[in-house]
């Protein structure tokens, strides 16, 4: 994955290099941990106890406050992948210990969502039995490679996540046994969906009317159809759409969908239609930006935004 200088109308290719250290690395993604992934820094070198004997290179906590545990390797290594998969068990085991290590760097007052815990290996390449063996074992573990070069520029990639499934939205109407051919069809498209233990999209869609399932279906096609690394993961109370982070967060309600997108308010213009800065305002999602749409036609507009806030991340 060559990168290359343009000068006037030549490209010159830049050379690559790596970390004198590994924990050049690590002290880089943990001071850069909210622009990276949008987690908040917990801990470093997090001790797991004379039984356990190890040290979490990384504690953080999502914008989603669930868990996230980082692991490093500036070369690479099957050890990588093996000790994330143990300090995943650690931590299950764990919780009170992650949640006074919360307390200590973050204060009181978050309630920990332990539906999902986020593991994340960087390293410099995988081997090919490394990603098959985290493809089968199951585990919710994301492998990102990096690349460092000689102009100083830091280059990340998420080349596997396991929690994808190849599970499609099965959809039916409220007078049940109808699957609305629009929603299999967008189900199609996002074929490539996340896993998780407790939440489902379908759960998000009961009891809503014909319109809002065909408006949905649209809404979730585009975004999906944005970038294939775009992952689908339902929570509580809404469906979020994410790379290394948030993008967009979809609540369906039942005459609208509210739209809550990762940018500032000062990238929307005041005058815009269906448009609420909602920065000062508490909201399910993440995001401080809402749009509220009841149609296609209201959505046209909205993908406009849904892509700056998808380059705004860093796609």
């Amino acid at each position: 994955m060559p990168i290359f200088d343009i000068s006037g109308d030549k490209l010159s290719a830049v050379e690559q290099k790596n970390f004198d250290l590994e924990k050049d690395l690590q002290n880089l993604i943990e001071k850069n941990l909210e622009t990276v992934f949008n987690c908040r820094f917990v801990a470093s070198e997090f001790s797991t106890g004379a039984q356990h004997a190890g040290r979490i290179d990384t504690l953080a906590l999502s914008e989603e406050d669930n868990p996230v545990i980082i692991e490093y390797k500036k070369v690479e290594s099957s050890e990588l992948i093996n000790q994330s998969l143990f300090y995943l068990h650690w931590i299950q085991d764990h919780k009170g210990d992650f949640e006074i290590a919360v307390q200590k760097r973050i204060g009181n007052g978050i309630k920990i969502d332990w539906s999902d815990i986020r593991v994340i290996c960087i390293a410099p390449n995988y081997k090919k039995y490394d990603l098959h063996a985290v493809q089968v074992m199951g585990a919710n573990i994301e492998l990102w490679k990096y690349r460092l070069f000689s102009n100083n520029s830091l280059y990340l990639e998420e080349v596997f996540h396991t929690s994808k499934s190849m599970a499609i939205a099965s959809t039916t109407t409220p007078d049940g046994g109808y699957k609305n051919p629009v929603m299999v069809e967008a189900g199609k498209k996002a074929a490539l969906t996340r896993a998780t233990a407790t939440y489902t999209f379908d759960e998000r869609l009961d009891g809503k009317s014909d319109e809002i399932l065909e408006l949905t279906a649209v809404v979730r096609e585009f975004i999906l159809g944005i970038d294939e690394s775009i992952e689908e993961v339902p929570k509580k109370f809404y469906v979020a759409y994410k790379v290394s982070q948030n993008i967009v967060c979809l609540e369906v309600k039942g005459k609208n969908l509210k739209l809550f997108l990762k940018l500032k308010p000062s990238d929307v213009p005041a005058d815009t239609k269906n448009y609420r800065d909602v920065s000062s305002i508490g909201h399910y999602g993440t995001g401080d930006v809402e749009f509220t749409v009841s149609s296609e036609s209201e959505f046209e507009p909205v993908k406009h935004f849904i892509k700056m806030a998808y380059n705004k991340v860093g796609g």
